[in-house]
């Protein structure tokens, strides 16, 4: 199977189209093609994959990035069996003559308007029905599949569930440690950028530091940058995922620090999987599926989203911090409890990876989105209409979309 591949929103290293999707089609033997901003991005294809390279959508600044997209998927898709992309900007670029075509589903696109802060006030207003409408118009000419159970609300048809698992080694990692705190994803005000920073400021005298490893939004770059010269925290900037993730290993406590919008409230955030699998004690604020995990798996610590208010007030999980605290107060108290206690975050790491190895390994599914893909490669033809069946890929519990 010949399979075009394509996005100009993500990163041409992201976890899951490159090292997830991609991976497990060219593992298959079929023959991926992958349109993205190499360039942009300052990335050398991997070899066993045919690149076409075009410019990034970034902010505002999409409409060069499009043009040039139109007419890489022209070319790339006119021997392709199929077509998958991966941005909804995509959708109004698609060739009128393309094969079978799937969109990946990676987020809720009107509830993540709030965490656009490039977007003007008028638009957010225009935009909503707008995207409705071309969401509308995909589910009924694409097939379409979605990284989040949620996600379902969405689309009245039927639509498989492929979920944004990790890879978890097969052996146990080294233990945390007790001198260093991580986080791993993209680095935004909403995904706690200034609690992040204050943190580490607050335990740099207990002598822990912070590493930050990932992008950041260009709003929250002057701070980090700052925080960085006065040597508060390690802010590493794009790592390849399976670099990050092994940066990680031996961390005293990895951080999940996100605001409560609405993007968010839905989701687990991959992040808290990515610590799990490396034997890291959780610090998450208390969005209903990460606190619902971290609880249950009792592999981790809630912190409440900052003041005290509706939401912390809500959180009643025993492993929370009190409802009364900052955001900063709870998660410098516990980090500082996960260093005094080596036995505590010893078995927190060990209850988290053993939860990921058997709940949320991506080669666990990695097969069945290939079949998936193959049944529809096979079968052209327009997407199935909304029916009664709710299909997903089966056999862990869902996780979430966002880094």
């Amino acid at each position: 199977m010949r399979v075009c591949v394509a996005t100009t929103v993500h990163h041409p290293e992201d976890a899951r189209i490159t090292h997830r999707q991609i991976r497990a089609l060219l593992d298959a033997g079929h023959e991926v093609t992958f349109v993205a901003p190499f360039t942009h991005c300052n990335v050398t294809p991997s070899q066993g994959i045919r690149a076409v390279d075009v410019p990034r959508a970034v902010g505002l600044h999409r409409s060069r990035a499009l043009r040039a997209s139109s007419s890489a998927l022209r070319r790339a898709s006119r021997d392709a069996d199929l077509l998958l992309v991966h941005d909804i900007e995509l959708l109004l670029t698609l060739p009128r003559r393309r094969p079978p075509t799937v969109w990946d589903v990676h987020e809720d696109t009107i509830a993540a308007l709030d965490t656009k802060s490039y977007l003007p006030g008028p638009l957010r207003g225009v935009l909503p029905p707008l995207i409705r409408a071309i969401e509308s118009r995909a589910e009924r000419r694409l097939h379409l599949i979605l990284a989040e159970e949620a996600y379902r609300a969405r689309f009245p048809g039927p639509h498989p569930v492929v979920p944004n698992h990790t890879y978890v080694p097969p052996t146990p990692p080294p233990p945390p440690g007790d001198s260093r705190v991580v986080y791993v994803g993209h680095i935004s005000a909403a995904r706690g950028a200034a609690e992040m920073i204050e943190v580490a400021r607050r335990l740099r005298p207990y002598g822990i530091r912070l590493d930050l490893i990932g992008p950041a939004d260009a709003a929250v770059r002057p701070m980090l940058r700052d925080a960085q010269r006065e040597g508060v925290l390690d802010w590493f900037g794009y790592v390849p995922n399976r670099h990050a993730l092994r940066m990680a290993e031996g961390a005293l406590a990895g951080l999940s620090l996100l605001h409560d919008l609405p993007n968010y409230r839905q989701s687990t955030p991959t992040k808290i999987i990515e610590y799990m699998a490396r034997g890291i004690p959780v610090v998450t604020t208390p969005l209903p599926n990460a606190a619902s995990l971290v609880g249950r798996v009792d592999c981790g610590t809630i912190v409440p989203f900052g003041e005290a208010g509706p939401d912390a007030g809500a959180v009643t999980d025993p492993a929370s911090e009190s409802a009364s605290d900052t955001v900063t107060d709870a998660v410098v108290r516990a980090v500082l409890r996960l260093r005094d206690d080596p036995n505590r975050r010893a078995a927190m790491g060990t209850r988290g990876y053993v939860e990921a190895l058997n709940h949320y390994h991506w080669p666990a599914v990695a097969g069945e989105f290939v079949a998936l893909l193959e049944r529809w490669a096979e079968a052209p033809g327009p997407a199935p209409r909304p029916g009664s069946t709710r299909p997903r890929i089966t056999g862990t519990r869902p996780a979430g979309a966002y880094r």
